[in-house]
Formats: C-alpha cells, structure tokens, sequence
C-alpha cells in the first residue's frame, strides 16, 4: 500500500532536480515572447509583480512559490511528498495521471516532466491536468520560468505551445508523446466537477493542491472542491499539499483521505500529504 511508503518515508530536503536559480537581470529571455495576450483572457488575466526577482501576485498579496527555492520546494512537497521518483520506477501501467489545482508559473509541471522522462519506462505516458483561474501571459511566464535554467530546455517547449493553451486548445502533447498537458481556465472547483474530466481520466493518480496560501485563496480551499477531488480517487491516490491549514486537513479527511502531516519545506513548520481510502458514508 502506498500509504505505507508514505508514514516511513521522509522527504529530502535537497534534490539533484533543482541545484541553481538565477537573478531575473541576469539572464536571456527563453523565448521571444511579445506583451499581448488574448482577449478574452483580459478581465481573468493575472496581475504580478516582481519583488526582488520573483513573481508577487498583487491579487492574493502572495508569492507564487517559496522565496527560499521554488524549485526545491515543488520538488519537496509535490515530487516527494507524493513518492512520484519510487512509483514511476516500478510502475506497471502504461499511464499515470497527475492533476493541480493551481498551473501558476507551471514550474510544478515542468519539475513532474523533467522527473518522468527520467524514471518512467519509455513507453508509458504522464498526463497532466491543471487548471488557472488566473492566467499568466506569454511574457510573464517566459520571464517567470527564466528564472530556473536546469528547466530551460523544457521551458521552451511549453512556451512554445502556452499561447495555443491560453486561446482556445485544452491539451497539447510533448516530449515524444510522453507527456500530455491538459489546461483548464477557470475555477478549480467548477472544473473538477465537470463531466470533461472524468472523461478524459476518470482516475488521478496522484494530486498536487496548490494555490494561494488558504487564508489569501480561501474561495479555492473549499469542502467542495475536496469532494471533487474524491470522485477522482482511488485507494492507490495520493496527495501533497504545502499548506497545514486545519481546515484543509480537516475537509480533506471528510472526503476519504488518510492525511499525514509532516516537516514543511523553507521557513513552512509543516505541509500535508497523504492518501485516498474510502467514499464518504463508505
């Protein structure tokens, strides 16, 4: 049972996925990007600014990843928090899906690839699902994921489809056909709720539950939205999450989850994770 890895095993705190950031000044564009962004994205576009070289969302008065190393802390709460490194080494399918509340400045999805397509057999297939009320547009994001180069070369190819995900294309594949990225636009509780979903992937394997802190984002850290997440589950479904919020920990044992909280990552006391094991009433 995955549950069991979960209680033995505890996350390093460093990671050969992430070993460098680099001051924004300081470095080239990683694609030629322009200002413009669609239209009807105008009123739900997000709103950043930079402080001190990192992305500041001016809405929520909140980072988009730790100040300490997002990069690290992706990899110490989503990658291991969820034991992606050991599951995909020994997987025995031909698929595993992942889904995110939060697409952000995607460095969760571009950590998860970069790790799959170096443990998972080559002839099986991650599909990542994610969904952004808030979009970024092409220049933000450009500049954002400039910050990571050990991510550079798969940075590019995101950027060069994110615009086509923006207008009006929900999923693009990439890598050889190895990895399928799904982009939902919108409210995450609503799009997990959808009918889309379950139909494209009626089980998810493991779920990343990022976003704004909850007592800044407290319209997406609701009951529902953990139901939601329920219906999506199966006993071998696992989550991570950032945030050690009661209320989170709480919603998320209504909904069937076993929740294991743990060392936080950075400046954070603690973060949750855990693993999906009964239906409510069940």
């Amino acid at each position: 049972m995955i549950l069991d890895t979960l209680n033995h095993a505890k996350p390093n705190s460093a990671s050969k996925l992430a070993t460098d950031i680099t001051p924004l000044a300081d470095i080239a564009p990683l694609a030629k990007v322009t200002e413009s962004r669609p239209a009807k994205l105008a009123e739900q576009a997000a709103v950043i600014e930079w402080r001190d070289g990192q992305p500041y969302a001016s809405a929520f008065q909140d980072v988009y990843f730790s100040t300490d190393h997002g990069l690290l802390e992706t990899d110490y709460v989503f990658l291991q928090g969820n034991q992606l490194s050991q599951r995909w080494q020994s997987l025995q399918s031909n698929s595993f899906t992942i889904a995110e509340t939060g697409f952000g400045t995607g460095l969760n999805f571009l950590a998860a690839a970069k790790l799959w397509l170096e443990t998972a057999p080559k002839q099986a297939k991650l599909h990542y699902i994610s969904v952004e009320k808030y979009p970024l547009s092409p220049l933000e994001m450009n500049n954002a994921l400039s910050l990571w180069p050990s991510l550079a070369a798969l940075s590019q190819a995101l950027l060069q489809q994110y615009a086509n995900l923006l207008n009006s294309t929900k999923t693009i594949t990439m890598f050889d056909q190895r990895i399928q990225l799904t982009l939902l636009l919108g409210d995450a509780t609503e799009a997990y709720e959808t009918g889309y979903i379950a139909q494209i992937n009626p089980v998810v394997d493991a779920w990343f539950l990022d976003g704004f802190a909850p007592a800044k984002n407290p319209d997406m850290w609701q009951a529902a939205l953990f139901k939601n997440i329920a219906l999506l589950s199966n006993t071998a479904s696992t989550f991570a999450t950032f945030t050690s919020a009661s209320a989170v920990r709480r919603e998320l044992s209504k909904a069937g989850f076993a929740v294991i909280k743990q060392a936080g990552f950075g400046k954070k006391r603690e973060m949750l994770r855990g693993q999906f094991i009964r239906r409510p009433n069940e």
